[in-house]
C-alpha cells in the first residue's frame, strides 16, 4: 500500500506534521505502507494537480482543503484554509471523520497529536519534542528576537534548513528522519549540516541586505528584496533589527511566485488592531491573524509593489 501524503513545503510545521501523521497512520491503519511525500506551496494558480493524488491512500496536512474525492485525510489550522465557499461546504458535509480542521491550533503537528490521541488512542511519546518545537515555531513562541534569528538550537537550524533548502529533496530526507529520530541527531547529521552551513551563512547575509533595505514607521517595517533575488528569509529578522515595530510588509520573488509577507512582531505589548490573513485574503492570500501572505503570479513584480504599499499604508493608520 502506498500512502501519499501533500504537506506544506519548507516549513518546519509542514515537516513535523508529515513526520508526526505518517507515524500515526501507520501505527493505527496501514502497517508496513510505503509513505511519500510531495512538497505544496502557495501559487497565485491552481494549488492541486489531479496526478498529485496518486496513493491508495491520500492525505493533506498544513495544507488547504481539497474536494478531490481521493483525498481520504486532511489535517489544518489555517484561517484561510478554504480556496472557496464551495470547498467549505464541501468540507462541512463530510461524514468520514478524517478531514479535521481547527484554527485555534497554533500548529498542524499539534493539531494531528491532539486527534490522534484523542480520536484513535495514538501516542507517540518519543516524538514530543518535535510537537512542542512545531507549537513554538509555527506560534512564534520563542522568548525573544535573538531566540529566532541566533540559530542555537537545533529546531532553529533545522527551521532555517528546510525553509531555505533548494527543492523538497532534503525537507523530505528530514521528515523521514523526524519519524524516529531526535531533532538534536538530525541537526547534527553530516547530511543536514552540509545543508545547514551555506544556508547560516546566506542567513547572515540576508540580515545585512534587511538593516540595509528595512524602513520602520508608524510602527511598520517594510523593504523590498527583489532585486536580490532572496526567495526567503528568517521572519523574525525584522524585529530583531527593530524591536520598537509592531508589523513587517515585505515584497520577494522567487522561481514560482512573486511575494508579499506580511507578519507581526510577537513581542510587541500592545494588542494587535489587525488580523492579517484577512487582509490578505482581500487580494487572493491568507495565513493566520498574526501572520499572512499573498502569492502572485512570476513578474507580477509592480502589482506586488503596489499591494504591499496599500497593506503598509492601511497598517500604519
Amino acid at each position: 500500500m502506498r500512502v501519499r501524503i501533500l504537506y506544506h513545503d519548507h516549513c518546519f510545521d509542514g515537516a513535523a506534521s508529515a513526520a508526526f501523521f505518517s507515524r500515526f497512520a501507520e501505527a493505527k491503519f496501514y502497517p508496513g505502507a510505503e509513505f511519500a511525500y510531495t512538497g505544496m506551496a502557495h501559487k497565485a494558480n491552481q494549488l492541486f494537480e489531479a496526478e498529485q493524488f496518486d496513493g491508495d491512500v491520500n492525505a493533506i496536512v498544513d495544507f488547504k482543503y481539497s474536494t478531490d474525492p481521493r483525498v481520504t485525510w486532511w489535517f489544518d489550522h489555517h484561517q484561510s484554509a478554504f480556496l472557496t465557499p464551495e470547498d467549505a461546504e464541501h468540507y462541512r458535509r463530510d461524514t468520514s471523520g478524517l478531514k479535521m480542521y481547527d484554527p485555534t491550533f497554533r500548529s498542524c503537528t499539534k493539531y494531528i497529536a491532539t486527534m490522534a490521541q484523542e480520536k484513535f488512542g495514538f501516542v507517540a511519546d518519543d516524538l514530543a519534542d518535535l510537537v512542542a518545537w512545531a507549537d513554538i515555531v509555527d506560534g512564534a513562541l520563542y522568548k525573544d528576537a535573538d531566540e529566532a534569528v541566533g540559530l542555537r538550537t537545533p529546531a532553529t537550524q533545522l527551521t532555517l534548513t528546510i525553509e531555505g533548502a533548494n527543492g523538497s529533496e532534503t525537507v523530505q530526507k528530514i521528515i523521514s528522519m523526524m519519524r524516529h529520530r531526535s531533532l538534536a541527531d538530525i541537526a547534527a547529521d553530516p547530511e543536514i549540516q552540509a545543508v545547514y552551513q551555506p544556508l547560516y551563512q546566506r542567513h547572515l547575509k540576508s540580515m545585512d541586505i534587511i538593516r540595509q533595505e528595512s524602513t520602520c514607521e508608524g510602527g511598520v517595517i517594510f523593504f523590498d528584496l527583489v532585486k536580490y533575488g532572496i526567495e526567503g528569509y528568517n521572519k523574525f529578522i525584522p524585529y530583531y533589527l527593530h524591536p520598537e515595530s509592531t508589523y513587517t510588509v515585505s515584497v520577494t520573488t522567487s522561481t514560482f511566485r512573486t511575494k508579499v509577507s506580511v507578519g507581526s512582531n510577537p513581542w510587541v505589548k500592545q494588542p494587535l488592531k489587525f488580523n492579517l490573513a484577512s487582509i490578505c485574503e482581500r487580494y487572493g492570500g491568507g495565513g493566520h491573524p498574526k501572520v499572512g501572505a499573498i502569492s502572485f503570479e512570476v513578474g507580477a513584480v509592480e502589482r506586488a509593489r503596489q499591494v504591499a504599499s496599500e497593506i503598509a499604508a492601511e497598517l500604519k493608520g
